[in-house]
């Protein structure tokens, strides 16, 4: 899939530098409170983040021999699904999904008055892609990663398209709220690593340096691969 370079990237200690942590305080509603587009970005985000916990806890399911579904769905993104819902909670917006830990009833039920629908198809075309082989399912994991990256900085399409925002309308790049700024950081480092372990997976079978970009430009594959 081809998307618009929207990425400040730079390496530094071998990771993804987000030139939206910089410009933070550019945009978003203040530390306090957040202005519209910085909570429909973060409903959007609890969402996202159970998509993925969903997506690897179904590939577990059906790939058992490989680990890495289980370990990275069933801790860290348990934990950040865990984490949006808090900081839902903290500026007392409503949770989208509040039955999401109701495992394992609640995987691939999305709630959302919003983006439920999205990513109710989201999870049927992940899971589709992921039952054809293992190797595919590894691909899935990548390209969440990849995915769950650029929508965590820049406003996700889904939201462009829905809310009329422009893409560096929200997101990490757009927020000043140090809430969401650390949440999000930490978001993606997780992401970065996610990304490594998928990659190293994947290249076990395709050769070392043959994964192709998803999502990003391969120049950001590459800076988050230390390539």
């Amino acid at each position: 899939m081809s998307t618009p370079r929207l990425l400040v990237i730079a390496s530094c200690a071998g990771s993804l530098l987000l030139g939206s942590v910089a410009f933070a305080a550019a945009g978003g509603g203040g530390g306090a409170t957040l202005d519209a587009a910085e909570q429909t970005h973060l409903t959007f985000m609890r969402e996202e983040e159970k998509l993925a916990r969903d997506v690897y806890l179904t590939l577990a399911s059906w790939y058992p021999a490989q680990p890495v579904f289980n370990t990275i769905g069933t801790q860290s993104e348990q934990t950040h699904t865990d984490t949006m819902r808090d900081k839902l909670a903290q500026f007392n917006l409503p949770d989208p999904n509040p039955t999401a830990n109701d495992l394992p009833t609640s995987i691939g039920v999305f709630t959302g008055t919003d983006y439920g629908a999205y990513f109710n198809e989201k999870f049927q075309q992940l899971t589709e892609r992921g039952a054809i082989s293992e190797l595919e399912a590894l691909y899935v994991g990548a390209f969440i990663e990849e995915l769950d990256m650029h929508d965590i900085v820049l406003c996700p399409q889904a939201i462009v398209a829905l809310k009329g925002l422009a893409e560096d309308g929200c997101g990490l790049t757009y927020t000043d709220a140090n809430a969401l700024i650390n949440s999000y950081s930490s978001l993606v480092d997780g992401s970065e690593n996610h990304l490594r372990s998928f990659v190293g997976q994947i290249e076990a079978v395709i050769g070392t340096g043959n994964y192709q970009a998803q999502y990003l430009s391969q120049a950001e594959v590459d800076t988050i691969l230390g390539r």
